[in-house]
């Protein structure tokens, strides 16, 4: 990319390492993202993480061993007022605590 655009690879490494939607590895087919920021954090946003976590058997910003899932914190989803959301490609879910993950999952799965 560097050599196309004419510039130094470290330029492109900085675009690429601040901005997050740009990756230097793949990610998993189901990208779940998990909001962390104050609303989300208070109405258990970080254990709605971790069932995640569980269920896939992965951890935060790793892929999961059959390549499907990738599951990280993010920054605001804008929906505090319906706090804990979570962001599953395109597919904005509510009010998600640990058990509602679940039907999340199986919604994903029939898809």
């Amino acid at each position: 990319v560097a050599a196309r655009l004419g510039l130094q690879p470290i330029n492109v490494l900085e675009v690429v390492t601040f901005y997050p939607m740009f990756r230097q590895q793949p990610i998993g087919h189901r990208h779940i993202k998990v909001c962390r920021t104050l609303s989300c954090a208070l109405r258990g946003g970080y254990q709605t993480c971790a069932a995640f976590e569980e269920e896939f058997k992965v951890h935060r910003g790793e892929v999961s061993a059959d390549g499907e899932v990738t599951i990280e914190f993010v920054e605001c989803l804008a929906s505090c007022g319906t706090a804990p959301v979570v962001l599953v490609n395109e597919d904005l879910h509510h009010q998600v605590g640990a058990a509602a993950a679940d039907a999340i999952l199986k919604q994903g799965e029939k898809a």
